[in-house]
């Protein structure tokens, strides 16, 4: 599972995160929304251990991601944006390579990912240099290479960029296989249809603050809307939006 209690991120004025408590339970399909420079992949960051907050906390699996950072990152898997890869390897050898560092036998490794690979129609590229594969198929072995491990907890943000259709429905199956498994799968996106059809419940960020979490059902209620997830988001952030100028306006004594 993961916990995020008083989470607050600032880079010097700016309040990237504000005071964010949210807790996602063990099996859970988590999708976090929100426009750019909401704070999403800064809160992303900071629950795989690559930022420190401000102040509170973060916890996976029941690990502080600060003070117990190996325990906890021995429970989650990683994949960003643009993930950061070994160019020079091949495909098989990062897959060895990242197995070894999980304490994988060498058998497994070959098991787990020889099935992963034929899901992602990856084995034509699994001799060639990283470096000379296109930003889908890197993104492929990115999301092979984290769930080699069977991760407990698996963190993505925007794991649908570059891959086509055909993966992207791969990638989604395994997801939803892997939640309904027990494992806890978190993602951002902007893909308002990916939330739509693949989260038990969905987060919505607006200015670093976490402005609404439920079911579908749940935010259809608060935003006033009974439409596709789309109308709910804009109307959801509109308010919020709202809400801040009016802030403003009281401060300045418009």
């Amino acid at each position: 599972m993961i916990e995020l209690i008083n989470l607050v991120k600032k880079f010097g004025a700016l309040v990237a995160v504000n005071n964010v408590t949210l807790t996602v339970p063990r099996g859970e399909f988590f999708a976090l929304l929100g426009p750019n420079a909401a704070g999403k992949t800064t809160t992303i960051k900071m629950i795989a251990g690559l930022m420190k907050p401000t102040s509170g906390s973060v916890r996976v699996s029941g690990y502080d991601v600060v003070q117990q950072p190996l325990e906890a990152r021995r429970q989650l898997a990683y994949v960003p944006d643009f993930p950061f890869l070994y160019d020079k390897l091949t495909p098989w050898e990062f897959f060895r390579f990242i197995g070894q560092l999980f304490l994988m036998d060498s058998a497994r490794i070959e098991r787990v990912a020889r099935d992963l690979c034929a899901r992602f129609s990856l084995d034509p590229y699994l001799g060639n240099p990283i470096e000379s594969l296109s930003h889908g198929t890197r993104q492929k072995v990115a999301i092979v290479s984290a769930l080699l491990h069977e991760p407990s907890v698996f963190v993505l943000d925007e794991p649908m960029v570059g891959i086509d259709p055909q993966h992207a429905r791969v990638l989604k199956d395994i997801l939803k296989e892997r939640s309904r498994a027990g494992t806890t799968v978190f993602i951002s996106t902007h893909q308002l249809s990916v939330a739509e059809e693949m989260a038990d419940r969905i987060g919505i960020m607006h200015e670093g603050r976490l402005i609404a979490v439920g079911t579908r059902d749940d935010l259809r209620r608060q935003s006033g809307t009974d439409g596709a997830l789309e109308q709910t988001f804009l109307a959801l952030t509109a308010q919020e939006s709202a809400v801040d100028m009016q802030g403003v306006g009281q401060k300045f004594g418009l």
